[in-house]
């Protein structure tokens, strides 16, 4: 690929960053992802299409003028309410485009959203609740003894000692942070055994900026006996808006 050809790229306008995909002009690249703030601006040429699960900056408009917007409308995911955020339903779609079985996507952003998608592709309702983020600046807002993060510190799972004393921290930025991720995992794989009693056989898919942080704790709660499978798919949505939009631009065959 020469330097002066453009990536395609597809963007999701998230609560606290804006999500890109993109995918080199070779045949048959695999898809590239980043994570950017507002400010990083829009690439001149090459977008694709685009999704905002909120309102969308007035800075924005003209770089995103020439690309569609994909809304809620466009996602083929059955029965779902006008409210639903684009970011949900192209979760519990994309999980389910892959598995067709029942799926619980726990996607572990700004907030921790739950939505649970039966076997025909049904969307059956979901849970939310802060995310890791807005959990610590909480506890920062309304103490007075604690701190606010700016960063996360060294927790289980990064460079933070092994064993009990990962689980039990004395300092009290890292007794925050690891209070808050076991806190999200928790309820991860509650929703996830109570979704596999109403819809057996369904797999837990994990998605999100924080992920890769709750994958171990959940991995190590997750109960044996209960059968649960447990996909990380950091990109899944990007993953499915690319394939959402590549489906209504692609030629359809005639019919014979």
């Amino acid at each position: 690929m020469r330097a002066s050809e453009p990536l395609a790229s597809w963007l999701l306008i998230g609560n606290s960053r804006w999500h890109w995909a993109q995918r080199p002009q070779e045949p048959g690249a695999a898809l590239l992802f980043c994570h950017t703030s507002p400010e990083a601006g829009i690439p001149a040429s090459g977008l694709k299409a685009w999704a905002a699960v909120g309102p969308v900056p007035a800075t924005a408009m003209a770089g995103l003028a020439g690309a569609p917007r994909l809304d809620l409308s466009q996602v083929p995911l059955l029965e779902m309410p006008a409210w639903l955020g684009i970011d949900r339903a192209l979760a519990g779609w994309g999980a389910w485009r892959q598995d067709h079985r029942p799926v619980l996507v726990a996607d572990a952003g700004t907030a921790l959203s739950l939505t649970l998608v039966d076997g025909t592709g049904r969307f059956c309702g979901g849970r939310l609740q802060a995310g890791a983020a807005l959990q610590l600046q909480a506890l920062a807002a309304g103490t007075a003894g604690l701190p606010r993060l700016d960063a996360w510190p060294p927790m289980h799972g990064d460079s933070a000692p092994v064993g009990a004393a990962a689980a039990w921290p004395q300092e009290t930025a890292a007794a925050m942070a690891e209070g808050v991720v076991r806190g999200l995992a928790a309820a991860v794989v509650a929703a996830a055994a109570d979704a596999a009693a109403v819809c057996p056989g369904c797999r837990l898919w994990l998605t999100g900026g924080d992920g890769a942080r709750l994958l171990p704790l959940i991995e190590a709660a997750m109960p044996a006996a209960a059968a649960l499978e447990l996909i990380h798919a950091p990109n899944l949505c990007l993953e499915a808006l690319v394939q959402l939009e590549d489906a209504q631009t692609r030629p359809r065959s005639p019919r014979i």
